[in-house]
């Protein structure tokens, strides 16, 4: 026999699951477990008493007048019989022939023996009415122990012996079904990891955080008290923050006090109550918030198996009720059976008492009253569950009790956990509101990143760039934080991958701000930030992935000098919508664009007039129609990198004031337009590197004023001598050529000041190079050379010196003649620098930071 709690346990759930169990369901589990405690006891009664006692049914028959025996004896017949006492009594009746016959079959009453007076004396008579009780059978014990047996599976109703294991099937099929989404495992996942979260929501110290701030901004007193504290005023943001309440709220970074949501505390917090630890777990919560609703929200299915297992359970109790209340009135005390075995007991027929039928009644009567109950209970559920759209839920009362208007309506399973919820306790869902508010998100990362970002790390983390301007880096942070506004020295701030990013008004201290990178970082700026930006910012950098991510800002910064543009402006969805407002940066000179253009957009083209230095980096991505370039007249600089041109543009020849041309990274073969360039007169840097230019044109002599021609990483095989006929040339670039021989005419270049001939087959060296007295760099390095010839001590400005990748078995000794040459400007295997002199070792080894400190 098993227990009452091993049967129990089949409803036993998590005891965290008991805030999605409904009063309905909570009382329906009650009900089970009693319908259980009554199958329990009628199948104990059942199995310990329940038994049928059964006598056979005498017929009454009189027989006919007795026949005088043969012998002249009287015949008697004998019928055994048992007194209440358990004692055995003989009961004789003599027939003679004028007194009538008494057969066997009839019994005898006290009334009855009073009318039939024998001869007898007195006493036997008394003796005879007290000793008989009934009438004698011929059965003896084993035949009433087997017909008992028998006539209790003939006589008695199925439903008498089986009443007991039916109410325990239909109440585990009914606890199975009221427990069964908890179990079902495509449900069971998502309502554990519901709980889980829901639980910590409850708990979370930010809950009671930001109810608690939300009472204090409700307070009219309190807004007073915040501005009179040292907070800041409120600003309308420029980024579109309609309906956030936070938009224009002052972040409280730092608080002492704990509020209570139902007594709000009125002071100003200096300290938060929130623990590093804590804001870590507030945030993963708001991760975890997320990516739930997106995993449950887009299915109904528990909602689906809710409802089905509560329609079981109605078809289930309209099932038990129509059969059970048939089998009522067939449960009986007294029954009637013919088991059919006369040829063993001699009888046809009996007459048996079922002693568990009074209790087997009453029990059924309970269970049905309970199973009405349990129906009843039921259809209300049903009604609930059609009556209201539960795959809908709202937070309007929490939006309207709290700054937090921007909770989501939610819907299909999630909105329907929560309605399970709000039937345990609403406060639940007040609190899970909290972690579904953007505002709420934006509150917490704001406390967090202001707990972890103090002035004193956001120091530590400034440096020196190569402008030797003060630099702060800010890295995929949540925000920014408060205390980097404190730094009003900086002159260059970074914020990379900050997807939150807000420009407060106290950007009006950083006085000394000019220059502003936004990588991947759609900042959003209050207005008087805005105001400060506008008349202080020159420098811009804005990193993307496509063109919508520009702030709208960006392009009313009137009095910015550079912008750099980094990112998809080709995209067909936007077509470089985003670039129309440039004619408004009246003051740019300087634009710099890396895309994948394939023309120029007539959005540049407008701020043209303006412009100074145009740099455009393409990623490979052939640019066409060039013509809209002759608008640019007052282009100096200008970069084509990358842009897959075959020839030298046309366009450019137009551009009268270009001093300087970039054409790095295309696909130049030729280059026989550059006689074109005699009429930029005031072109004096030409690069052209990174192509496959095979020959220089004789007619580069006609660039007089050129100063600089970087021709490296080409297919050049000889140097013309036009080219040192450019008197003003200082820097020629050849580097990475198949160049193997230097012509003499070099030393004609009596300007030049840096060459560089890396990469190539030279193996000698002219001795005209060594007229060049001026060059300060010379670049020999990864070529055939064998020997340098002594004259390399007429270079006397020479600083730089590269002589590593040759085939030289020493260096000359001449070397230290070189005043400013030093051991970090000369580039050559270590063995040959050992080999030379000691006294020329010293030399070069000397420090040169002396004498530089001293002029400094």
């Amino acid at each position: 026999m098993f227990t009452l709690a091993e049967v129990a346990s089949l409803s036993d759930i998590q005891p965290t699951y008991r805030i999605l169990k409904p009063w309905w369901d909570v009382f329906m589990d009650y009900l089970a477990v009693v319908m259980l405690m009554v199958a329990i006891f009628a199948g104990t009664m059942q199995l310990t008493k329940d038994q049928v006692v059964c006598l056979p049914v005498l017929q009454s028959t009189v027989n006919s007048k007795g026949q005088p025996g043969t012998s002249g004896k009287a015949d008697f017949t004998t019928v055994e019989t048992t007194t209440a006492q358990g004692e055995e009594a003989s009961m004789r009746t003599v027939s003679s022939g004028s007194a009538p016959t008494v057969t066997p079959d009839i019994f005898l009453s006290r009334a009855t023996a009073s009318q039939y007076q024998s001869t007898e004396s007195g006493q036997e008579m008394k003796k005879e009415q007290k000793d008989s009780s009934g009438r004698k059978t011929n059965l003896d014990f084993q035949q009433y122990v087997f017909i008992n047996q028998m006539c209790y599976h003939l006589a008695l109703p199925w439903y008498s012996k089986y009443f007991p294991y039916l109410v325990l099937i239909h109440t585990i099929i009914l606890i199975v079904s009221s427990n069964f989404w908890f179990k079902y495992p495509k449900t069971c996942s998502k309502i554990e990891h519901f709980v889980s979260i829901l639980g910590k929501c409850f708990e979370s110290p930010w809950t009671t955080k930001a109810l608690s701030e939300t009472a204090c901004e409700d307070s009219e007193e309190n807004k007073q008290r915040l501005t009179g504290a040292q907070s800041l005023p409120k600003y309308v943001s420029t980024s579109s923050d309609e309906g956030s309440p936070s938009a224009s709220t002052p972040m409280i970074t730092k608080s002492g006090f704990k509020f209570s949501a139902d007594k709000p505390m009125i002071e100003i917090p200096s300290v938060t109550i929130l623990d590093k630890k804590d804001g870590e777990q507030a945030k993963a919560l708001f991760e975890k918030v997320r990516k739930f609703r997106a995993h449950v929200e887009d299915s109904d299915l528990i909602y689906k198996l809710y409802v089905g297992q509560t329609v079981i359970k109605t078809v289930k109790f309209i099932f038990i009720l129509c059969y059970t209340a048939n089998f009522v009135n067939t449960i009986s005390f007294e029954h009637i059976c013919n088991p059919k075995v006369e040829h063993l007991i001699g009888y046809t027929q009996f007459e048996c008492t079922h002693n568990m039928a009074y209790m087997l009644k009453k029990l059924l009567i309970s269970y049905i009253s309970l199973i009405c109950v349990y129906g009843f209970i039921c259809l209300y559920t049903l009604f609930w569950l059609f009556r209201i759209p539960l795959k809908e839920y709202s937070f309007e009362k929490v939006r309207e009790e709290s700054s937090f208007s921007d909770i989501p309506d939610v819907k299909n399973d999630f909105a329907f956990l929560l309605h399970m919820v709000d039937q345990y306790d609403q406060l639940y869902s007040k609190r899970f509101g909290v972690f579904l508010s953007e505002v709420s998100e934006n509150k917490l990362r704001g406390i967090s990143l202001n707990h972890e970002w103090t002035y004193e790390k956001l120091r530590q983390h400034v440096s020196r760039n190569a402008q030797d301007k003060q630099e702060l880096h800010l890295f995929m942070l949540s925000g920014v934080p408060d205390a980097v506004f404190d730094l009003t020295d900086l002159d260059v701030l970074k914020l990379e991958l900050i997807p939150e990013a807000k420009i407060t008004a106290k950007i009006s201290q950083m006085t000394n701000l000019q220059e502003l990178h936004l990588y991947h970082c759609p900042a959003k700026v209050e207005q008087t930030a805005f105001s400060f930006l506008r008349d202080h910012l020159r420098c811009l950098h804005v990193k993307f992935t496509d063109v919508a991510e520009i702030p709208a800002w960006v392009y009313l910064l009137k009095t910015l000098r550079e912008l750099y543009l980094i990112g998809n402006l080709n995209s067909e969805n936007n077509k470089m919508i985003g670039l129309e407002s440039l004619r408004e940066l009246r003051h740019l000179k300087i634009l710099h664009v890396k895309s994948n253009l394939t023309k120029i957009p007539p959005n540049i083209t407008d701020v043209a007039p303006h412009l100074t230095k145009l740099v455009i980096h393409n990623d490979g991505t052939k640019l066409v129609l060039l013509n809209s370039l002759k608008k640019m007249t007052n282009v100096a600089e200008l970069e084509l990198q990358n842009c897959e041109l075959e020839r030298i543009p046309h366009a450019i020849f137009s551009l009268s004031n270009l001093q300087e041309l970039d054409l790095k990274s295309n696909s130049i073969r030729t280059i026989e337009e550059i006689i074109s360039f005699q009429h930029l007169k005031r072109l004096t840097c030409l690069k052209l590197w990174h192509n496959k230019i095979v020959s220089i044109p004789s007619s580069i002599t006609h660039i007089k004023n050129l100063e600089s021609l970087y021709l490296s990483n080409n297919k050049l095989e000889t140097l013309p001598a036009a080219v040192f006929s450019l008197q003003k040339l200082r820097c020629l670039d050849v580097s990475f050529n198949s160049i193997a021989v230097i012509p003499v005419e070099i030393g004609l270049l009596q300007n030049l000041q840096h060459f560089h001939i890396t990469g190539n087959k030279v193996d000698i060296l002219p001795k005209q190079l060594f007229k060049c007295v001026k060059l300060r760099t010379l670049s020999l390095g990864q070529n055939c050379i064998t020997s340098i010839p002594d004259k390399v001590s007429q270079l006397l400005q020479l600083t730089y010196l590269e002589l590593k990748g040759n085939c030289l078995d020493r260096l000359p000794v001449t070397l230290g003649q070189c005043q400013l040459l030093r051991k970090s400007g000369l580039i050559v295997e270590d063995h040959l620098f050992d080999a030379l002199p000691s006294e020329v070792k010293e030399m070069l080894n000397q420090d040169t930071s002396i004498p530089f400190a001293n002029g400094i």
